[in-house]
C-alpha cells in the first residue's frame, strides 16, 4: 500500500463519525422567548463530537461553563464578551453554562450530551437565585427533572 491509499482508507473510515457531527448554533439574546437576557435555545441535546457555537446576536454576552456544572472529559470554556464561542462536545453529561456579565438574571442554559441523566448534585452549584430558577425551568422544560 501507497501512503496515498493508507491515508485515503483513513479518510473514508472516519467519513461516517465526521458526517455525523452536528453544529447546534446557540444566540446570545437581549430578550427572546423566554425572556430578557437569554440563551436560545435554553436546552441543546447533542451527541460527543458535536459542536455548539454560541452566537453574539446582541452586544454584552459571552458563553462559559460553570464550575461544578461540567462532567469529567469536557474541557472547560470560556467566551470572550461579544465573540463567536466553537464548543467541541468531548464528553458524555450535563453541562452548565452561563453568561457572566448576566447570569444574576437568569441567563443560563443545558447542554444533554448522549441522553446522559441529570447528576444529582447539577443544581448543587453556587449561583444566584434567578439562575437556578432559571436551570429548574429548563430543566422541567426538557423532562429531565
Amino acid at each position: 500500500m501507497t501512503f496515498k491509499t493508507i491515508i485515503a482508507a483513513s479518510l473514508l473510515a472516519l467519513a461516517p463519525v465526521l458526517a455525523s457531527a452536528e453544529v447546534h448554533e446557540v444566540k446570545m439574546l437581549n430578550k427572546g422567548e423566554a425572556g430578557v437576557m437569554v440563551f436560545e435555545p435554553r436546552f441543546v441535546s447533542a451527541a460527543v463530537g458535536d459542536t455548539v457555537k454560541f452566537l453574539p446576536t446582541d452586544k454584552g454576552h459571552n458563553a462559559e461553563s460553570i464550575k461544578g456544572m461540567l462532567p469529567e472529559g469536557q474541557e472547560e470554556f470560556t467566551g470572550k464578551i461579544n465573540q463567536e464561542i466553537d464548543v467541541e462536545l468531548t464528553a458524555e453529561g450535563v453541562i452548565g453554562v452561563e453568561c457572566k456579565p448576566h447570569k444574576g438574571m437568569g441567563m443560563v442554559m443545558v447542554i444533554q450530551v448522549a441522553d446522559a441523566p441529570v447528576p444529582d448534585n447539577f443544581l448543587e452549584a453556587k449561583m444566584p437565585k434567578k439562575a437556578k430558577q432559571a436551570f429548574e425551568e429548563i430543566l422541567t422544560e426538557a423532562s429531565l427533572n
